[in-house]
This record gives structure tokens, sequence and C-alpha cells, in this order.
């Protein structure tokens, strides 16, 4: 529904996952019986879980053990691991620095030169100990990265800015063509990121696999505070997914809607699905896995930027292993670890066999629901009351 906040001036009513509650269905199903499995082209992955390119969160020994678990960890090529040999030093320095230094530090340490010898190297340094290996890059260096990337034996290239459209206007550059550079390239292509009806369905021409969606909802990043720009992401995945669907009508190709960021627990993340997400992609979430390179700290893909940093370094801490994070055994209550057994628990009790069946069942606005007879939690400070 549109409103009116002025003379003539509209706004559209958009909601978050804080303003919603899932709906059961009429039949439960046993949650060891549903399918939570998602394809990216010929690659199937067991979970629906992608790591972001985040430095803090991905390096290629978080990656391995990530894909092991049956997921996909995404290693940001524009991060410090192609832009020192060693950067196990660097990392320390990141997350040490004085918290009024750390925009200063970040920004120093990342006008380092990318090396791309070290793409070729990473990707195979991941391809060593896991079956499949994702990369991502930003949309100008998209052509000549994702050659590299193809020939060094990466299996899926995301090309990834805060804002990412088809039609893209300079001067002072010539803009990049994505259907061309996905095209010159065997590998699945994911691209990102979108928040809109039309301009997920324009990406999807392109010929990539998955769209991300979500602009400055990630816990690290200040996108919205900076630029004051974003919708929220319930609202965003409805609309990108209905995009989705009115391509797959139209062209019998289906592309992959993913939610990237925004989800603080499991029951989020479930809600991201039945927005209509076949994946979601989580930062914060995986930077207190054990093996997180950030050693309990992130911070925002945009916070390098020479000019205007959109981002901040963030401590999130360190809780359990990336297994205990995604597969369980869950340690904590608060809907942080065991993920995957969350959303196959939710399944069932909504009675959706697959993601795609998930997608269907009917969401409710109830923006008091997290605190309805929680009264002692909150006073005590325990579960959901933290």
């Amino acid at each position: 529904m549109t409103y009116f906040i002025g003379h003539k001036k509209e706004a559209r009513r958009s909601y978050g996952f804080d303003e919603v509650a899932i709906v059961p269905g009429n039949i439960t199903i046993d949650p060891e019986e549903v399918d939570i499995s998602v394809k990216f082209g010929p690659h199937k992955l067991k979970l629906p879980f992608l790591a972001s390119a985040m430095d803090g969160v991905v390096d290629p020994d978080l990656a391995i053990g990530f894909n092991k678990c049956g997921g996909l960890a995404v290693l940001n090529l524009e991060g410090i691991y192609t832009r020192y040999d060693n950067y196990e030093d660097v990392l320390n320095e990141l997350v040490t620095a004085p918290l009024d230094k750390t925009t200063d530090v970040i920004q120093r340490l990342y006008k380092e030169p990318i090396k791309e010898k070290l793409i070729a190297k990473r990707i195979k340094e991941i391809k060593k100990g896991s079956s499949i290996c994702a990369v991502s890059c930003g949309p100008n260096n998209a052509e000549r990265f994702s050659k590299i990337a193809q020939e060094a034996g990466a299996s899926i290239f995301v090309i990834q800015v805060t804002i990412l459209t088809v039609k893209h206007i300079a001067k002072n550059y010539k803009p990049v063509d994505l259907k061309k550079v996905i095209s010159g390239v065997k590998i699945p292509v994911i691209l990102g990121n979108c928040v809109n009806y039309d301009s997920a369905l324009e990406l999807m021409d392109t010929g990539c696999v998955g769209i991300l969606v979500g602009i400055g909802p990630g816990s690290a990043c200040t996108t919205r505070g900076v630029l004051g720009i974003g919708v929220p992401q319930v609202t965003a995945t409805v609309d990108c997914a209905q995009a989705r669907d009115y391509y797959f009508k139209q062209t019998g190709k289906y592309v992959n809607i993913i939610t990237d960021g925004g989800m603080n627990t499991s029951g989020d993340i479930c809600k991201a699905f039945v927005s209509g997400a076949d994946a979601i992609m989580l930062g914060s979430a995986f930077a207190r896995a054990k093996e997180a390179p950030g050693r309990g700290y992130h911070w925002g893909m945009a916070m390098p930027h020479r000019f205007l940093p959109r981002g901040t370094r963030i401590h999130v801490g360190t809780t359990g292993s990336i297994k205990e994070i995604l597969l369980g055994p869950a340690r904590v209550d608060d809907g942080t670890q065991n993920i995957a057994g969350a959303l196959q628990t939710c399944m069932g009790n909504i009675g959706a066999a697959s993601i795609k069946e998930m997608q269907l069942a009917k969401l409710i606005i109830a923006p008091d629901i997290k605190s309805e007879g929680k009264l002692l939690q909150k006073a005590q400070k325990v579960g959901m009351g933290k």
C-alpha cells in the first residue's frame, strides 16, 4: 500500500524481519525429511547458505571448511588475500587497531595493489581442499578477474557492488557490459546487489544464475546512514522474488534470489525463505566462527573507500566452530547456531518439504510477536530477552 507523506509525495510501507512472522500450515513434516538444497548452475549445495565475501569472514581456510559442511563461502578477490602474499600480519593490524584509528588503518592497508598472481594462488588453495570455489569482485574488475578465476579453477563468480544495475551512466569510463562479461566465461555468475523488482528483472536477463538482494542491512555496513539508501529485507526479497517468478514464466530460466544480510537469528533466516529467497548470505553469523580470519571482528566491504567509507569494524566475538554454527549441536539458545537444523524444523512445522514450498507459506505483520509472553526472558536477559 502506498501512502502520501506530504503533498503528492508517495511513500510505500516496507517490512523488515522484526515486523513479520510465519504462519503454520495445515500439515507438518518430519524435519529430517525436508530438502534444503539449492543449485547454482551445475553445482548443488546441501545447504542454502553463503558466507559473505568479507575479509574478516572468509579466507581460503574458512572457505574450505564451510564448503565441506555443504554451504558456499565466497572469497573477496579485491581484499587483503590478493594484495598480500603473507596476510597474517595484516589481519593482526586490522583487528588490533585502536577504534578511533580503524578507518585510517584499513584505508592504508587496502591501498596495496591487487596482484593477479595471488588471485590464481588463492583459488588453487581453495580448490586443493574443496570441490567448489566461489570468488567475488566489483564490476570494474569483473571482465579481467573472471577470466583469471575461471582459468585457475573457480566454480562460481560473483560480481558485487553496493548497487548494481544493467543501466549505468558514466562519462569518465566505459560502463561494464554485464551480459558480455557473463557470456565470456563458462562458470555460473551471481550478480548483486539490488532491492527492487525492475532492477532484479533486468539483471536476470544478463544470463546470471543468482541475484543478491540487500542494500545496507549488514551489521558492519553504514550505507543506510551515510547515503540514506535501503529497503527493509522482507519487502526487498518479496519484490525480487516476484521478478524471478515472472522471469521464469516468460523464459523458463530460474534465477536464484539470495537475501544478503540483515538476519540476526535462524528465525530471520526462515522468514527470508518464506519471503521468497532460494538461499541466504551472511557475514556476522560466520564471523563468529573459530575459523574466521577476523578473530571475532569484521568490517564493511565499502569501508576501505578512499573518500567515503561506508562501513565500520564491529566486534561479534567467537562463539563456536563453523560446523556448530551451520549444523550444530547448538551450544547457545539465541538462534545463532545449528541454523540448518532450525530451518529444517521450521519447514517441518509449516509443512514445507522443499525451499520452493516454503516460499508459498504465509506471513503476517506482527511487530510485537517476539516480545509477546516473554516478560521473564526480557527481565532476566536470557533467550529472546537478550
